[in-house]
């Protein structure tokens, strides 16, 4: 997720990723500035159903529609899938999403400051609280999803990026990392807890297998200029069923955030209790 500096401290209309930041820089950073990106890549990735628009290289792949990180074994799983995209406003998941259920899936965190501590487990509070048939459980190191530190600051429209995480593997295993942006501009000098909080469960939202609720025009939660249709193939978006066909302006996986302590809605809580019930 990203969001758009309006003064130098202050934020804004959040867009495209989800992450936030604390005023430590860590030396383990995940985002750099990009070259200029291959032809093939960005073929490879619209490919894929996602966005070629703003790509970014990153250490572990190619950071795309924001806060969504594609790698290689990306590029390499193929799916036969059809797309079932219906409406423009419908909760979407991706092809991979987490299999062999039930299962508790670890998380740890490290070289962040300890309001992120309490936002993970209040993150995997709100999670657990669904009683899913995937559970989630903080632990102190190696955890299946790891959560990071790393320092970048805005872009040259003003956007800075709050976070960052990927999809599920081919295997039924959620994705890996979840990297938060501890550049002051991201969260200021004194994170808000409940918003750290919102954009955890946003990005852990990406690691089961959501895409954003407004994948298909990130402008409506990201302003003008917030990038679009992200792209749909048979990889990329899979409607949900019984997930609405009018914008839903408070989902916990819009493109971008509004700076407030956004959780589950109703919605949301049908389309997880769809994929993980």
């Amino acid at each position: 997720m990203k969001t758009k500096l309006f003064t130098l401290y202050a934020i804004g209309t959040v867009v495209g990723l989800i992450t936030f930041s604390s005023c430590k820089k860590d030396a383990k950073s995940t985002t750099e500035s990009s070259p200029q990106i291959e032809a093939s890549v960005l073929n490879k990735i619209g490919q894929l159903g996602f966005s070629t628009d703003q790509v970014k290289k990153v250490s572990n792949g190619y950071l795309v529609e924001g806060d969504i990180v594609l790698t290689e074994q990306n590029f390499n799983d193929t799916t036969a899938t059809p797309t079932l995209r219906i409406a423009e406003s419908e909760q979407y998941r991706t092809t991979n999403i987490v299999r062999n259920l039930p299962r508790t899936i670890t998380v740890s965190i490290s070289n962040l400051p300890t309001v992120y501590v309490a936002a993970t487990d209040a993150m995997i509070s709100r999670y657990n609280a669904l009683n899913l048939r995937m559970k989630f459980q903080r632990v102190s190191t190696g955890g299946q999803v790891q959560i990071i530190g790393f320092n970048q600051g805005p872009d040259s429209q003003g956007f800075i990026t709050l976070g960052s995480s990927g999809f599920p593997t081919s295997s039924g295993n959620p994705y890996n990392q979840i990297a938060m942006n501890t550049n002051a501009q991201a969260y200021g000098s004194n994170p808000d807890q409940g918003y750290i909080t919102s954009v955890l469960q946003h990005e852990m939202g990406h690691c089961i297998g959501f895409r954003h609720t407004d994948y298909f025009n990130r402008n409506y939660s990201c302003g003008i200029n917030g990038g679009g249709n992200e792209g749909t193939s048979s990889y990329g978006a899979i409607l949900i069923p019984g997930t609405p066909s009018t914008a839903d302006a408070a989902s916990f996986m819009l493109a971008c955030s509004n700076g407030a302590d956004r959780s589950f809605n109703a919605n949301d809580k049908i389309a997880l209790n769809y994929l993980y019930k």
